[in-house]
Protein backbone atom coordinates (compact mmCIF):
# COMPACT_ATOMS: atom_id res chain seq x y z
CA UNK A 1 0.00 0.00 0.00
CA UNK A 2 2.74 2.57 0.70
CA UNK A 3 4.38 1.99 -2.69
CA UNK A 4 1.23 2.81 -4.13
CA UNK A 5 0.66 6.03 -1.71
CA UNK A 6 4.25 6.72 -2.67
CA UNK A 7 3.31 6.48 -6.47
CA UNK A 8 0.42 8.65 -6.19
CA UNK A 9 2.44 11.18 -4.25
CA UNK A 10 5.30 11.67 -6.82
CA UNK A 11 2.79 12.35 -9.59
CA UNK A 12 1.00 14.69 -7.65
CA UNK A 13 4.04 16.60 -6.58
CA UNK A 14 5.02 16.73 -10.42
CA UNK A 15 1.68 17.77 -11.77
CA UNK A 16 1.91 20.52 -9.15
CA UNK A 17 5.32 21.85 -10.13
CA UNK A 18 4.29 21.43 -14.06
CA UNK A 19 0.98 23.52 -13.29
CA UNK A 20 3.15 26.29 -11.91
CA UNK A 21 5.66 26.39 -14.45
CA UNK A 22 2.53 26.35 -16.79
CA UNK A 23 0.88 29.25 -15.04
CA UNK A 24 4.63 30.96 -14.59
CA UNK A 25 5.59 31.27 -17.99
CA UNK A 26 2.29 32.32 -19.94
CA UNK A 27 2.01 35.06 -17.22
CA UNK A 28 5.52 36.54 -17.80
CA UNK A 29 4.75 35.27 -22.21
CA UNK A 30 1.21 37.72 -21.99
CA UNK A 31 2.87 40.55 -19.90
CA UNK A 32 5.62 40.86 -22.63
CA UNK A 33 3.62 40.66 -25.59
CA UNK A 34 2.68 44.46 -26.55
CA UNK A 35 -0.06 46.03 -25.98
CA UNK A 36 -2.66 47.81 -23.85
CA UNK A 37 -5.30 45.88 -22.42
CA UNK A 38 -7.14 48.65 -20.71
CA UNK A 39 -6.67 50.42 -24.37
CA UNK A 40 -8.51 47.24 -25.85
CA UNK A 41 -11.02 47.56 -23.26
CA UNK A 42 -11.95 50.77 -23.96
CA UNK A 43 -11.69 50.32 -27.81
CA UNK A 44 -10.91 53.72 -30.09
CA UNK A 45 -12.47 56.51 -27.65
CA UNK A 46 -10.34 58.70 -26.12
CA UNK A 47 -9.87 58.55 -22.55
CA UNK A 48 -8.70 61.08 -19.41
CA UNK A 49 -5.37 59.86 -18.04
CA UNK A 50 -7.17 60.19 -14.49
CA UNK A 51 -9.58 57.38 -15.69
CA UNK A 52 -6.84 55.15 -17.34
CA UNK A 53 -5.01 55.52 -14.08
CA UNK A 54 -8.60 54.36 -12.30
CA UNK A 55 -9.33 51.42 -14.57
CA UNK A 56 -5.42 50.53 -14.01
CA UNK A 57 -6.15 50.29 -10.77
CA UNK A 58 -9.31 48.82 -10.21
CA UNK A 59 -8.27 45.92 -12.50
CA UNK A 60 -4.41 45.70 -10.50
CA UNK A 61 -2.46 46.29 -12.83
CA UNK A 62 -0.80 49.14 -11.11
CA UNK A 63 0.96 46.62 -8.74
CA UNK A 64 4.29 45.72 -9.32
CA UNK A 65 4.84 42.33 -11.89
CA UNK A 66 6.06 40.56 -8.93
CA UNK A 67 3.32 41.17 -6.88
CA UNK A 68 0.27 40.89 -9.58
CA UNK A 69 1.92 37.34 -9.61
CA UNK A 70 1.91 35.98 -6.44
CA UNK A 71 -1.57 37.41 -6.15
CA UNK A 72 -2.54 35.41 -9.49
CA UNK A 73 -0.89 32.45 -8.20
CA UNK A 74 -2.70 32.33 -4.92
CA UNK A 75 -5.82 33.24 -6.35
CA UNK A 76 -5.61 30.19 -8.97
CA UNK A 77 -5.32 27.86 -6.20
CA UNK A 78 -8.41 28.88 -4.23
CA UNK A 79 -10.26 28.74 -7.57
CA UNK A 80 -10.62 32.61 -8.36
CA UNK A 81 -9.13 32.71 -11.90
CA UNK A 82 -10.25 36.38 -12.08
CA UNK A 83 -12.50 38.85 -14.38
CA UNK A 84 -12.45 39.20 -17.76
CA UNK A 85 -11.46 43.26 -18.96
CA UNK A 86 -14.30 42.88 -21.67
CA UNK A 87 -17.39 42.08 -20.16
CA UNK A 88 -16.36 42.38 -16.48
CA UNK A 89 -17.68 38.60 -15.31
CA UNK A 90 -16.02 35.74 -13.39
CA UNK A 91 -13.68 33.60 -15.86
CA UNK A 92 -14.14 30.16 -14.53
CA UNK A 93 -17.99 31.50 -15.11
CA UNK A 94 -17.75 32.36 -19.07
CA UNK A 95 -15.26 29.27 -19.27
CA UNK A 96 -17.77 26.23 -17.68
CA UNK A 97 -20.45 27.93 -20.04
CA UNK A 98 -18.35 27.40 -23.06
CA UNK A 99 -16.90 23.77 -21.45
CA UNK A 100 -20.08 21.83 -22.26
CA UNK A 101 -19.68 22.88 -25.72
CA UNK A 102 -15.93 21.79 -25.82
CA UNK A 103 -16.53 18.44 -24.05
CA UNK A 104 -19.64 17.70 -26.69
CA UNK A 105 -17.13 17.59 -29.58
CA UNK A 106 -14.11 16.40 -27.62
CA UNK A 107 -15.35 12.75 -26.27
CA UNK A 108 -16.89 11.29 -29.46
CA UNK A 109 -13.78 12.27 -31.03
CA UNK A 110 -11.74 10.82 -28.61
CA UNK A 111 -13.99 7.75 -28.65
CA UNK A 112 -14.43 7.40 -33.06
CA UNK A 113 -10.38 7.95 -33.01
CA UNK A 114 -9.64 5.15 -29.97
CA UNK A 115 -12.18 2.68 -31.44
CA UNK A 116 -11.37 2.86 -35.39
CA UNK A 117 -7.25 3.16 -33.87
CA UNK A 118 -7.71 -0.13 -32.44
CA UNK A 119 -9.62 -2.06 -35.42
CA UNK A 120 -7.50 -0.38 -37.94
CA UNK A 121 -4.28 -1.02 -36.97
CA UNK A 122 -4.99 -4.65 -35.76
CA UNK A 123 -6.65 -4.96 -39.55
CA UNK A 124 -3.45 -3.86 -40.59
CA UNK A 125 -1.40 -5.82 -38.81
CA UNK A 126 -2.80 -8.66 -39.18
CA UNK A 127 -4.10 -9.23 -42.96
CA UNK A 128 -1.80 -11.23 -45.24
CA UNK A 129 -3.45 -8.86 -48.27
CA UNK A 130 -0.24 -6.50 -48.92
CA UNK A 131 -2.34 -4.26 -50.95
CA UNK A 132 -4.95 -3.60 -47.49
CA UNK A 133 -1.92 -3.21 -45.10
CA UNK A 134 -0.08 -0.71 -47.64
CA UNK A 135 -3.83 1.30 -47.71
CA UNK A 136 -4.89 1.45 -44.47
CA UNK A 137 -0.96 2.73 -43.70
CA UNK A 138 -0.57 5.52 -46.32
CA UNK A 139 -4.05 6.61 -45.46
CA UNK A 140 -2.88 7.31 -42.18
CA UNK A 141 0.49 8.66 -42.93
CA UNK A 142 -0.98 11.12 -45.21
CA UNK A 143 -4.65 11.70 -42.83
CA UNK A 144 -2.17 12.81 -40.19
CA UNK A 145 -0.19 15.06 -42.28
CA UNK A 146 -3.12 16.86 -42.99
CA UNK A 147 -3.71 20.08 -41.15
CA UNK A 148 -6.85 20.08 -39.08
CA UNK A 149 -7.98 23.59 -40.24
CA UNK A 150 -7.61 22.82 -43.53
CA UNK A 151 -9.05 19.60 -43.73
CA UNK A 152 -12.07 21.41 -41.66
CA UNK A 153 -12.48 24.24 -44.69
CA UNK A 154 -12.25 21.07 -47.63
CA UNK A 155 -15.04 19.63 -45.64
CA UNK A 156 -17.24 22.98 -45.29
CA UNK A 157 -16.37 23.44 -49.48
CA UNK A 158 -17.33 19.41 -50.25
CA UNK A 159 -20.68 19.17 -47.71
CA UNK A 160 -22.00 22.49 -46.90
CA UNK A 161 -21.33 24.72 -49.74
CA UNK A 162 -21.54 21.91 -52.73
CA UNK A 163 -23.39 19.50 -51.54
CA UNK A 164 -25.94 21.19 -49.20
CA UNK A 165 -26.20 18.63 -46.80
CA UNK A 166 -24.50 19.77 -43.04
CA UNK A 167 -24.60 23.76 -42.12
CA UNK A 168 -21.34 25.29 -42.14
CA UNK A 169 -21.19 26.91 -39.19
CA UNK A 170 -22.39 27.06 -35.15
CA UNK A 171 -24.32 24.67 -32.95
CA UNK A 172 -27.99 24.88 -34.03
CA UNK A 173 -29.51 26.83 -36.17
CA UNK A 174 -30.26 30.82 -35.05
CA UNK A 175 -32.77 30.66 -32.23
CA UNK A 176 -32.67 27.41 -30.78
CA UNK A 177 -31.03 25.73 -27.55
CA UNK A 178 -29.65 23.07 -27.32
CA UNK A 179 -26.69 21.31 -29.94
CA UNK A 180 -27.98 20.05 -32.98
CA UNK A 181 -26.58 16.29 -34.23
CA UNK A 182 -25.79 18.07 -38.00
CA UNK A 183 -24.35 20.82 -36.47
CA UNK A 184 -22.02 18.46 -34.93
CA UNK A 185 -20.37 16.02 -37.73
CA UNK A 186 -17.91 17.96 -39.24
CA UNK A 187 -16.65 19.30 -36.53
CA UNK A 188 -16.36 15.71 -34.88
CA UNK A 189 -14.92 14.57 -38.44
CA UNK A 190 -11.92 16.65 -38.58
CA UNK A 191 -10.75 16.41 -35.02
CA UNK A 192 -11.04 12.95 -35.10
CA UNK A 193 -9.79 12.08 -38.47
CA UNK A 194 -5.63 12.85 -37.62
CA UNK A 195 -5.87 11.15 -33.77
CA UNK A 196 -7.49 7.89 -35.66
CA UNK A 197 -4.25 8.29 -38.40
CA UNK A 198 -2.12 8.42 -35.38
CA UNK A 199 -3.16 5.36 -33.20
CA UNK A 200 -3.87 3.20 -36.36
CA UNK A 201 -0.16 3.60 -36.62
CA UNK A 202 0.55 2.85 -32.78
CA UNK A 203 -1.78 0.15 -32.95
CA UNK A 204 -0.68 -2.12 -36.03
CA UNK A 205 3.13 -1.24 -34.57
CA UNK A 206 1.97 -2.85 -31.09
CA UNK A 207 -0.22 -5.49 -32.68
CA UNK A 208 2.71 -6.61 -34.94
CA UNK A 209 5.08 -7.05 -31.67
CA UNK A 210 2.48 -8.85 -29.89
CA UNK A 211 2.14 -11.15 -32.55
CA UNK A 212 5.63 -12.22 -32.64
CA UNK A 213 5.65 -12.98 -29.12
CA UNK A 214 5.73 -16.90 -27.90
CA UNK A 215 2.64 -16.90 -26.02
CA UNK A 216 1.15 -16.58 -29.72
CA UNK A 217 2.51 -19.39 -30.83
CA UNK A 218 1.39 -21.38 -27.91
CA UNK A 219 -1.66 -20.35 -28.60
CA UNK A 220 -1.62 -21.11 -32.21
CA UNK A 221 -0.16 -24.95 -30.96
CA UNK A 222 -3.30 -25.82 -28.80
CA UNK A 223 -5.65 -25.29 -32.37
CA UNK A 224 -7.19 -21.99 -31.57
CA UNK A 225 -8.34 -20.03 -34.29
CA UNK A 226 -7.00 -16.74 -35.88
CA UNK A 227 -9.70 -14.82 -35.50
CA UNK A 228 -9.25 -16.28 -31.34
CA UNK A 229 -5.98 -15.60 -31.48
CA UNK A 230 -5.81 -12.26 -32.56
CA UNK A 231 -8.61 -10.53 -30.55
CA UNK A 232 -8.88 -13.13 -27.38
CA UNK A 233 -4.68 -13.25 -26.53
CA UNK A 234 -2.84 -10.58 -29.10
CA UNK A 235 -4.95 -7.24 -28.56
CA UNK A 236 -4.82 -7.21 -24.66
CA UNK A 237 -1.43 -7.09 -24.86
CA UNK A 238 -1.17 -4.90 -28.14
CA UNK A 239 -3.43 -2.32 -26.09
CA UNK A 240 -0.88 -1.34 -23.60
CA UNK A 241 0.60 1.19 -25.11
CA UNK A 242 -2.97 2.33 -26.13
CA UNK A 243 -3.60 3.20 -22.50
CA UNK A 244 -0.43 5.55 -22.50
CA UNK A 245 -1.54 7.25 -26.46
CA UNK A 246 -4.86 7.35 -25.33
CA UNK A 247 -4.55 9.38 -22.44
CA UNK A 248 -2.37 12.20 -24.62
CA UNK A 249 -4.75 12.34 -27.45
CA UNK A 250 -7.28 13.47 -25.71
CA UNK A 251 -4.82 16.46 -24.99
CA UNK A 252 -3.81 16.79 -28.14
CA UNK A 253 -7.67 16.68 -28.99
CA UNK A 254 -8.70 19.51 -26.83
CA UNK A 255 -5.78 21.85 -27.57
CA UNK A 256 -6.88 21.43 -31.16
CA UNK A 257 -10.68 22.17 -30.73
CA UNK A 258 -9.39 25.95 -30.84
CA UNK A 259 -8.30 25.61 -34.57
CA UNK A 260 -11.03 23.49 -35.47
CA UNK A 261 -13.85 25.85 -33.50
CA UNK A 262 -12.78 28.96 -35.16
CA UNK A 263 -13.34 27.25 -38.20
CA UNK A 264 -16.99 26.27 -37.66
CA UNK A 265 -17.81 28.77 -35.27
CA UNK A 266 -18.39 26.49 -32.72
CA UNK A 267 -18.72 28.08 -29.48
CA UNK A 268 -16.35 26.48 -27.19
CA UNK A 269 -13.46 27.41 -25.26
CA UNK A 270 -11.38 27.44 -28.49
CA UNK A 271 -13.43 29.90 -29.75
CA UNK A 272 -13.36 32.28 -26.08
CA UNK A 273 -9.31 31.60 -26.45
CA UNK A 274 -8.84 33.09 -29.67
CA UNK A 275 -11.05 35.88 -29.20
CA UNK A 276 -9.85 36.52 -25.70
CA UNK A 277 -6.54 37.06 -27.53
CA UNK A 278 -7.93 39.55 -30.06
CA UNK A 279 -9.08 41.51 -27.36
CA UNK A 280 -6.30 41.14 -25.08
CA UNK A 281 -8.11 39.93 -22.23
CA UNK A 282 -5.18 38.06 -20.65
CA UNK A 283 -7.13 36.59 -17.45
CA UNK A 284 -9.79 35.20 -19.56
CA UNK A 285 -6.76 33.65 -22.30
CA UNK A 286 -5.06 32.43 -19.17
CA UNK A 287 -8.00 31.37 -17.52
CA UNK A 288 -8.70 28.45 -21.00
CA UNK A 289 -4.93 27.63 -20.57
CA UNK A 290 -5.18 27.38 -16.80
CA UNK A 291 -8.68 24.62 -17.24
CA UNK A 292 -7.20 22.60 -20.18
CA UNK A 293 -3.71 22.44 -18.16
CA UNK A 294 -5.85 20.91 -15.14
CA UNK A 295 -7.75 18.70 -17.32
CA UNK A 296 -4.83 17.39 -19.10
CA UNK A 297 -2.67 17.10 -15.84
CA UNK A 298 -5.93 15.04 -14.64
CA UNK A 299 -6.23 12.88 -17.62
CA UNK A 300 -2.45 11.72 -17.68
CA UNK A 301 -2.47 10.72 -13.80
CA UNK A 302 -5.58 8.83 -14.05
CA UNK A 303 -3.62 7.57 -16.95
CA UNK A 304 -0.64 6.73 -15.60
CA UNK A 305 -2.53 4.51 -12.69
CA UNK A 306 -4.58 2.75 -15.27
CA UNK A 307 -1.05 1.84 -17.23
CA UNK A 308 -0.14 0.77 -13.64
CA UNK A 309 -3.11 -1.76 -12.92
CA UNK A 310 -3.01 -2.74 -16.21
CA UNK A 311 0.46 -3.74 -17.34
CA UNK A 312 1.25 -6.98 -15.49
CA UNK A 313 4.80 -6.52 -15.39
CA UNK A 314 3.94 -2.91 -13.62
CA UNK A 315 1.42 -4.84 -11.45
CA UNK A 316 3.97 -7.58 -10.30
CA UNK A 317 6.17 -4.96 -9.48
CA UNK A 318 3.95 -3.17 -6.95
CA UNK A 319 2.56 -6.40 -5.79
CA UNK A 320 6.62 -7.50 -4.47
CA UNK A 321 7.10 -4.08 -3.06
CA UNK A 322 3.85 -4.45 -1.05
CA UNK A 323 4.77 -8.20 -0.22
CA UNK A 324 7.98 -7.22 1.11
CA UNK A 325 6.87 -4.32 3.34
CA UNK A 326 4.37 -6.74 5.02
CA UNK A 327 7.30 -9.20 5.42
CA UNK A 328 9.56 -6.42 6.96
CA UNK A 329 6.77 -5.56 8.65
CA UNK A 330 5.66 -8.93 9.91
CA UNK A 331 9.66 -9.39 10.82
CA UNK A 332 9.81 -6.70 13.13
Amino acid sequence: MRALVGRIARLLISSVLLFVAVITVLFLLLELAPGNPIQSLVGDVPISPAFEAQITAAFGLDKPLWERYLIYLGNVFTGNLGYSFGTNEPVLELILGRAGNTLALAVPSFLISTTLGVILGSIAARTRRRWLDSGISGAAVALFSVPNFWLGMMLIMIFSLTLGWLPTQGKAPYGQEGIALQYMVLPIITMATSEVAYKTRIMRASMIESLSQDFIDTARSKGLTPRRVLWRHALPNALLPMVTISGYSLGFILAGSVLVERVFGWPGMGLLFIDAIGRQDNQVVLGVVIVLTVTIIIVNILTDLVYGLVDPRLRSQLTRKISSTRKVEVSA
